[in-house]
């Protein structure tokens, strides 16, 4: 999709040792993403194609699994709208650092049964969670499940935000939540709907790649989502219930930037320890892969504090 308004957040992370498991090579921070491992004979490396079923609907997903015999910290990547960049080399990356990374297509994309629609999507990030806190997945993969991490883009990272605040209760907490140029969806309502009819119709022109990727979802339906529902979708509102997760954030130069810095700022007043990273690239970071790759897996392997527990408890 064309740029839409987004925006992100992120606060520092959990436990004092790092979340990558494994040996790590010398050289700089953050070159796991770049640096093959040693072959595992005995547990290596491999993709394994799963299922995964979301409200009577079964989502296509796939799972990088790490080498060594585990169990592994996991991350959720979660793809944006409609998909066409997937950030599967990200998977790899993370995979190199010695994580699992699951992906998978929501619910009408790209070949997961069901029908399409951005609510759906959030349904379908929570159905994907409790696969890997299920005993079943945890056995089966070899889950850290007190290492498990979050991270989406643009769309993705909105649902992958609505996640980790939905498990802000959850135990073991959410080890981390990352937003790749994360989409402040509430935002892009709220500029359509001041905007009258024009506003509906830039946001259709902008929905222009949907292609032939979603099954039930048109850039008509889409926008008219979006300006019923949106106005519930915001990051910012969702700040309270994230102090308890580490948030990096990621945003372009060329994408989101400005608004994204602008939700950063509402969450640190907030109350959030905020670790951001902008780089000189569009919202795909077409230009900027591997040192988007970098930025993540150096986050991922600074030690952490311990999260605090709930209030209340």
């Amino acid at each position: 999709m064309k740029q839409l308004t987004v925006t992100l957040a992120s606060f520092a992370l959990l436990s004092c040792t790092p979340l990558a498991s494994g040996t790590k090579p010398a050289g700089a921070p953050g070159d796991r993403a770049v640096v093959d491992p040693p072959r595992d004979t005995a547990h290596p490396a491999r993709n394994q194609q799963l299922l995964i079923e979301s409200h009577g609907s079964r989502m296509n997903a796939l799972f990088f699994l790490a080498s060594g015999a585990g169990p592994h910290p996991t991350m959720l990547l979660l793809h944006g709208l409609p998909g066409n960049e997937r950030n599967l080399d990200l998977a790899q990356a993370v995979r190199r650092a010695g994580w699992n990374v699951l992906t998978f297509t929501y619910r009408g994309a790209w070949g997961s049964e069901g029908d399409f629609s951005i609510a759906h999507g959030l349904e379908d990030t929570a159905a994907a969670m409790a696969f890997l806190r299920s005993p079943e997945a945890i056995r089966a993969h070899g889950i850290d499940v007190n290492r498990l991490v979050i991270a989406g883009h643009s769309m993705g990272g909105y649902a992958a935000a609505h996640e980790a605040a939905a498990e802000h209760d959850s135990q073991p907490p959410l080890a981390g939540l990352v937003l790749l140029d994360a989409w402040n969806i509430a935002r892009s309502a709220a500029r359509a709907s001041t905007a009258g009819p024009n506003g509906r119709a830039h946001m259709v022109a902008n929905l222009n790649d949907f292609g032939r990727a979603l099954h039930g979802a048109t850039p008509e339906s889409t926008a008219d989502e979006l300006l019923s529902q949106g106005p519930g979708w915001s990051l910012p509102a969702l700040a309270p219930r994230l102090t308890r997760v580490p948030i990096l954030s990621i945003y372009a130069t060329h994408g989101s930037a400005t608004e994204n810095k602008r939700v950063a700022e509402a969450l640190r007043e907030a109350g959030a320890r905020v670790d951001t990273a902008e780089l000189d690239s569009d919202h795909a970071f077409a230009d900027h892969r591997i040192e988007l790759a970098r930025e993540l897996v150096r986050w991922l392997e600074r030690p952490r504090e311990p999260s605090a527990p709930p209030e209340g408890t």
